[in-house]
């Protein structure tokens, strides 16, 4: 979720309903490509070749409005297989709210998602107002679904069913008022567990990565106050991360979102979510990116449509608390969206597509 949602949001309410103009642009002095970082000779080794090839879908999901709500995007998705369904939460800019907000949608196969029913998160009374960039798991010690979200500051709910967006309980703070050493705009919430603690990792719109962790039993409650992780420019290391356990290693993975010359993400690699974060070689920086528009196509017939390869997550092996890939099945689902179409960020018309890694190319 762009810091500029936040600044838009305290505007909003310090000024008492006014408009702020938040443009999509950033100043040109940030706008330098990623430099090649140096990698540690101890590095973990990465199950999959780079210079990573992607093959773009067209646009799966789009923003539908109905009587009561007028939405002009659909972005920054969280995603997982339960149940034989696909179940999506994402964030959607209302402009008859005049606020961020949250749908779901599920559907059997992908084919399917273009014609799948949004639900409106507000359905739920527990959820209406200002609550976004989602990200979904199932925390196996409760036997519960986890939505953790923006609220501002990191929040969450639990159910037992996601496939009932109304049944999501009362949103809970995970720290007790703003902890030491968090940064002043903090955004991009996600959990990764390990054997022993339960890690939130977050962006802080300063070109820093945050984490804090607690013990597993005490999950959700006694996060410790937040260090750095990785840092970088601004520019070079935004929002929208998200860290995931390599499957069959020991081995994890994190992206983060660049933010110029067009959104990309660059990645990183250690062997313990409390480490050191090494960069992958070849997936790095704008020239060749983890997943960006200069390693991108798209299928057959398809027109490109993004420049963008912004906020999304790869589809998971498996859906708990370790947040499992495949090394050997990587698609992400991304947000992108008209080039040509430019101004304040929360009418920038952002819609949802698949990646599919493209190993005819190699």
């Amino acid at each position: 979720m762009n810091s500029s949602i936040l600044s838009w949001f305290i505007a909003v309410v310090l000024l008492s309903g006014s408009v702020l103009l938040a443009s999509a642009a950033e100043p040109a002095s940030q706008n330098q490509p990623a430099a090649t970082a140096m990698v540690r000779a101890d590095a973990p080794k990465l199950p999959f070749a780079t210079p990573l090839q992607w093959k773009s879908t067209g646009v799966l999901i789009s923003p539908v409005s109905n009587e009561t709500h007028t939405i002009v995007s659909v972005k920054d998705p969280t995603v997982a297989y339960w149940n034989g369904l696909w179940h999506i939460y994402a964030t959607a800019y209302s402009t008859s709210a005049r606020t961020w907000s949250m749908v779901y949608l599920n559907f059997k196969d992908w084919s399917e998602a273009p014609n799948a029913k949004l639900t409106y998160i507000d359905i739920n009374p527990n959820l209406r107002g200002y609550h976004c960039a989602p990200h979904l798991f199932y925390f196996r010690p409760h036997q519960k679904w986890y939505l953790v979200f923006q609220s501002q500051q990191p929040q969450y709910c639990t159910t037992g069913d996601i496939s009932k967006p109304e049944t999501w309980n009362r949103p809970q703070d995970f720290f007790e008022g703003k902890p030491e050493g968090a940064p002043r705009l903090w955004i991009d919430y996600h959990i990764i567990c390990d054997d022993t603690h339960a890690y939130l990792f977050f962006t802080g719109d300063d070109g820093r990565f945050y984490r804090s962790r607690t013990k597993i039993e005490d999950f959700p409650k006694g996060m410790s106050n937040p260090e750095i992780a990785i840092q970088d420019q601004r520019s070079n290391l935004f929002e929208a991360s998200i860290t995931y356990k390599i499957k069959g290693t020991n081995t994890y993975l994190t992206l983060i979102e660049a933010l110029s010359p067009a959104r990309y993400y660059r990645a990183w690699i250690s062997d313990r979510l409390d480490g050191d974060w090494t960069p992958v070689p070849d997936a790095d920086t704008w020239q060749r990116p983890f997943a960006g528009i200069n390693n991108v196509s798209f299928e057959d017939g398809v027109t490109p449509w993004t420049k963008d390869i912004s906020h999304g997550e790869l589809i998971r092996d498996g859906y708990d608390e370790t947040m499992t890939i495949d090394p050997n099945n990587l698609q992400l689902l991304y947000q992108g969206r008209d080039p040509a179409i430019n101004g304040r960020y929360e009418m920038l018309p952002y819609r949802l597509a698949l990646l599919t890694l493209d190993r005819s190319r190699k």
